[in-house]
């Protein structure tokens, strides 16, 4: 997917996501991409104060001062400053770019029951911020869309952002790809550095026969009660399998960190996030995994119990995954 954006983009991309997550050497790597590539240090410093308002200050704040940093060793081509603001007032030009940008006029209860913060969408966001003219809208939905995808918090902000990242020429495959860049890492070292407490370990070389997809495990205690950190990449699940018991048994997930699937046969899957827990009886046929949009981590613990043992069945064929994850 990547292929379908520029290597300017790309790193506008990783510059935006690092901002988001204040991660200085991220950051630092992206700017030298992004000035190799072709941006400029107006442009830069653009989507650095763009950013603010999607991150707030400190971490803008943190990020101007790695631009400095950067700009002073790479020395980038400095591109050209905006342009003048229009005349007028900045809530009557802001409107009119929030309607233009968005594809409709932007209004709702949430903006009647709290019409300051509707105010200050208007006239600063689309108005002092967007009305500056040496970075493109495209560019800037670019630089947001990746911000809010960097915070699981801001997820239902990014939706609707990729909404008006299309309305500005962005493709539903490029709206993928930006997501993806920023969720969904193919080296698990990119991950960002506080995605988990829990290490991701080593290849899953072991078990990767019952595995679709990459997996990595981290072996955390033996003693008492056994428990592994298991990650997965995006999309990798387990076979279909059943834990046996003589008497007690089973398992207990603990997830740590991204989202997953959990799935009893018979049943629909469920979707589980940092923080949930699932329970899994001896005896019961059930398959867990990574969403197909981000990595997943969870803890496995062996529940005790006498005679265990694991009998590995059928894959979760690409069908009965696409259907449960739907």
């Amino acid at each position: 997917m990547d292929s379908t954006l520029t290597k300017k983009e790309l790193a506008i991309i990783d510059l935006s996501a690092a901002v988001a997550r204040g991660e200085q050497a991220a950051l630092a790597a992206a700017l030298n991409a992004g000035f190799e590539a072709g941006l400029t240090l107006n442009e830069a410093k653009e989507l650095v104060g763009q950013l603010y308002a999607y991150c707030g200050f400190p971490r803008a704040l943190n990020a101007a001062a790695t631009l400095m940093k950067v700009a002073g060793e790479k020395h980038p081509a400095e591109g050209r400053a905006p342009n003048p603001p229009p005349v007028g007032k900045a809530i009557v030009f802001g409107a009119a770019n929030q309607t233009k940008l968005c594809g409709r006029e932007v209004k709702g209860p949430l903006f009647d029951f709290h019409p300051q913060l509707d105010e200050y969408l208007k006239a600063h966001l689309f108005g002092d911020i967007f009305a500056r003219d040496n970075v493109d809208w495209r560019t800037r939905e670019i630089a947001t869309v990746a911000a809010l995808a960097a915070r699981p918090e801001t997820e239902p902000q990014m939706k609707s952002h990729i909404g008006v990242a299309k309305v500005n020429g962005v493709t539903d495959e490029q709206a993928k790809a930006i997501v993806a860049r920023v969720r969904c890492p193919e080296d698990p070292a990119k991950l960002p550095s506080d995605w988990s407490a829990i290490p991701v370990g080593q290849p899953n070389t072991a078990f990767a026969k019952y595995f679709i997809g990459r997996s990595f495990l981290h072996k955390l205690t033996l003693d008492q009660v056994p428990a592994f950190g298991v990650t997965f990449e995006p999309a990798c699940r387990n076979n279909w399998h059943i834990h046996h018991a003589t008497k007690g048994g089973g398992q207990i997930l603990i997830v740590t960190a991204g989202e997953g699937y959990y799935q009893e046969w018979g049943k629909p899957a469920r979707r589980i996030r940092k923080g949930d827990t699932v329970n899994i009886p001896a005896g019961v046929k059930h398959w867990h995994g990574a969403a197909p949009d981000c990595w997943f981590q969870h803890i496995a613990l062996e529940a005790p119990g006498e005679g265990g043992r694991n009998e590995w069945l059928e894959p979760v064929d690409d069908k009965a995954y696409a259907d449960a994850t739907k």
